[in-house]
């Protein structure tokens, strides 16, 4: 997988501090994801990440490593937000609640890659380019409909069944955050019925900007 996609912070929507000679590749494919979404929308988000996983071959401590980068992301932005996207009332009791769970969330993850033996990846350093609760909501959805897509793209690549129910645990509640943060955006919560696929030659176009 080509690094290009560590210097296009413009299509991902955020930046992910790369000074570190010591980057994840868990960082790498994040990165990617998040730029599939925002080029391809956020059904292209799903087969990059299963492709990506697949040629990682890191198995299931690796894709619960990403999960982990992908929450840190979300806790972070949450966190921050309390302070930064000047919400009040219901906004700002859902933010609290939101971020709660991605707190909630990053432990979990943590806990289970010690138990399968593994080291849980360093929480990368963020900076997400937004101002005012508008902004706030707008990256907010980005993050929440790349991050279910990601995991319905991770989950084909677990092996073991009670990582695979752990994971599927934590995408049902990504799921109602992302229905959460598209009402607030005026949207519907579930546009489709089903999330469909994409055809492998969408699914290569999705990959091609970032792979070698």
């Amino acid at each position: 997988m080509s690094d290009q996609i560590l210097g296009q912070p413009e299509l991902a929507g955020v930046h992910i501090d790369t000074d570190s000679e010591d980057i994840s590749r868990s960082e790498v494919i994040l990165k990617g994801a998040l730029a599939a979404g925002t080029v391809y929308g956020a059904l292209s988000v799903g087969p990059f990440v299963g492709r990506a996983l697949a040629m990682a071959e890191s198995g299931d401590v690796g894709i619960l490593n990403f999960a982990l980068t992908l929450e840190y992301l979300e806790a972070a932005f949450y966190k921050e937000a309390k302070t930064r996207a000047k919400a009040s009332g219901d906004l700002e009791s859902l933010i609290e609640s939101i971020g709660r769970d991605e707190e909630e969330h990053v432990g979990a993850l943590t806990e289970t890659i010690k138990k399968l033996g593994g080291k849980p990846v360093a929480e990368p350093k963020f900076d997400f380019p937004y101002s005012g609760t508008s902004g706030f909501l707008r990256l907010a959805q980005t993050f929440e409909d790349t991050g279910v897509s990601a995991y319905n793209g991770a989950a084909p690549q677990i092996k073991a069944a009670e990582v695979l129910e752990a994971a599927g645990s934590i995408v049902q509640v990504e799921a109602r955050h992302a229905a959460a943060i598209r009402l607030r955006n005026k949207e519907e919560p579930a546009p489709e019925a089903f999330d469909p696929a994409l055809t492998e030659a969408k699914v290569l176009k999705a990959v091609e900007p970032f792979t070698a």
